[in-house]
């Protein structure tokens, strides 16, 4: 791992590991933090937007308790005599629903240890977790009996559910039961085809030979799923589900020459789930961004959005969660962008290519659904079919996941709105950045530094604080995020200029997740009624924080 405070030297030195014992913690849960593999004495500070908090001495490894923290993102490092030797960050959300960093499991054979995914949902704090293709069959959840093969062959033990539940349970996260909402294998279809989706021709909407698709919201469906799912979150123990679709059709006819708007069957069957199973999280998957402006009001915990082509471009991944964020109603927005490129170029090309995707999701309030099990991350819909990930994608998903959880307050919530059109550019001339060796672009745009400015709103405070996002496109050749990525090129250190609001000077910190983990101040001059100051030239992602009131 490198870049823990700007002295990327410090990798070598990185022999010890944090984990929380959490995922995440409410305001009256004492933060506690198991150190691995210390070499010696050492010292956990704790750190929250680039303030120390606290320290704690530690003489050997253990648990450390932090006791209970505010609501907040921190930054927790271990440091010896030499220097940085571990770091973590930890979340203190009120609403544990409030956030949604998802994973997702695939793999319940029979006797399999849930400690190594245990440890991972620690790791990266995944705060909810998909149960992938757990049920015997997707219109008979659990026909199977203790141990069966799903649909596709793969052995499932309901013993071993039941064990990564647990497993999830302990460290604080939920666990969601897959669930295709309309999908009727060829064995079950002769008693559920009276309810199928059918093309002009009168054929059956399916999905292959594999599956065959039906009207959601007949009555019949309605109280045979909301059963199946009741009777899985009795007698398995699921905390809500993962309610899945295909994309297709948006709208088609029924046997009895019915013309059904898919969409609105959809909404009336997240509305009968959510009847059955009031206090269940539930999950509705909007494929490519059909249909959100429908389903995102509905009584559901997400706006969970899986993306395919015309969606290619960074540019289309910014769009896809602006819009949700407006349609979600203060809603976590979870992004499911699977990248592909893992299969077919080295995994230093296709680890940028992640970092990017990434750093546009959670700049701009969504977060990415791409890792689970132990150490696997999504390379394929279908979820058994995935990756798992080298040394150096390891340490990228951690770093960057610690990233986003210590600074989540300035991404993810709402009263966060986008002021770049309104601040930027010569006509407002209030803040702007330039480089001496890369232009600067409003939008993703190949060879640029793509700057976003938002608005973060404090509560108690007299102003807002400014969050400017800059991501690195420089010597791109366009913006694909499900493609290999060069390293970028260096656009040389920026010139950070806005205007005073007053005879002080405004304050300016940056971090980023590869060289600056944590925020640090940057020296502010005058000139005039502006103010200026350098920032250090931006890798892949660059968070700068901006207050621009005078102290």
């Amino acid at each position: 791992m490198t870049g823990l405070t700007g002295d990327t030297s410090t990798a070598a030195t990185l022999t010890s590991e944090l984990l929380p014992t959490l995922t995440s913690y409410r305001p009256d849960q004492p933060v506690e933090i198991e150190v691995r593999d210390l070499p010696g004495p050492a010292t956990l500070s704790l750190w929250r937007m680039g303030e120390l908090v606290a320290e704690h001495p530690v003489p050997a490894g253990g648990t450390v308790s932090l006791g209970a923290l505010a609501a907040g993102g921190y930054g927790v490092e271990l440091a010896a005599a030499d220097g940085t030797i571990a770091r973590t960050a930890v979340e203190v959300v009120a609403d544990a629903r409030s956030v949604l960093r998802y994973g997702f499991v695939v793999d319940f054979r029979p006797d399999r240890n849930p400690a190594p995914v245990q440890d991972n949902l620690r790791r990266l704090h995944l705060t909810g977790v998909q149960f992938y293709d757990w049920a015997y069959r997707h219109a008979d959840l659990l026909g199977g009996g203790p141990r069966y093969t799903d649909a596709l062959g793969q052995p499932v033990s309901l013993d071993t559910v039941r064990a990564l539940i647990e497993a999830c349970h302990r460290v604080g996260s939920d666990a969601l039961g897959y669930a295709a909402v309309y999908a009727v294998g060829p064995d079950e279809w002769p008693k559920w085809q009276h309810d199928a989706l059918l093309t002009a021709t009168g054929k059956p909407y399916a999905l292959g030979d594999f599956l065959f698709i039906l009207d959601p919201a007949r009555q019949d469906w309605l109280e045979h799923f909301s059963a199946d799912l009741t009777a899985a979150t009795e007698q398995v123990g699921f905390d809500g589900f993962h309610l899945d679709q295909y994309g297709y059709p948006k709208r088609a006819h029924r046997p009895d020459g019915e013309v059904v708007d898919v969409a609105d069957s959809f909404r009336t069957l997240i509305a009968a789930v959510r009847d059955a199973l009031p206090q269940s999280r539930l999950v509705f998957n909007n494929v490519n961004d059909f249909p959100t402006w429908a389903t995102a009001s509905s009584p559901q915990d997400a706006v969970y959005i899986e993306v395919w082509p015309p969606q290619v471009g960074l540019e289309h991944l910014a769009h896809v969660a602006t819009r949700a964020r407006a349609e979600a109603g203060g809603k976590p927005v979870v992004i499911a962008a699977y990248q592909h490129v893992y299969d077919t170029v080295e995994a230093e090309s296709a680890d940028r290519a992640t970092a990017f995707t990434m750093a546009t999701l959670w700049s701009h309030g969504a977060s990415h659904l791409l890792c689970g099990e132990a150490d696997r991350i999504l390379v394929d819909p279908y979820y058994v079919r995935n990756h798992p990930v080298s040394d150096s994608t390891a340490s990228l998903l951690r770093r960057w996941y610690d990233f986003a959880v210590e600074h989540g307050e300035l991404l993810g919530p709402g009263g966060i709105d986008d002021v770049t059109g309104s601040y930027a550019g010569s006509y407002n001339d209030d803040l702007d950045v330039s480089y001496p060796a890369v232009p600067v672009a409003n939008q993703a745009q190949a060879g640029t530094v793509w700057r976003r400015i938002t608005s973060v709103g404090r509560a108690g405070a007299g102003s807002d604080q400014l969050v400017m996002h800059l991501i690195n496109l420089g010597g791109q050749d366009d913006t694909r995020w499900d493609a290999a990525r060069h390293e970028p090129d260096d656009p040389g250190p920026g010139t950070l200029r806005i205007r005073r609001v007053g005879p002080g000077l405004p304050r300016v910190r940056y971090a980023d997740p590869d060289r600056q983990s944590r925020l640090v101040d940057v020296e502010v001059t005058a000139d005039g009624d502006f103010a200026t100051a350098q920032l250090p030239a931006p890798h892949l992602w660059q968070l700068v924080l901006i207050d621009p009131a005078s102290p």
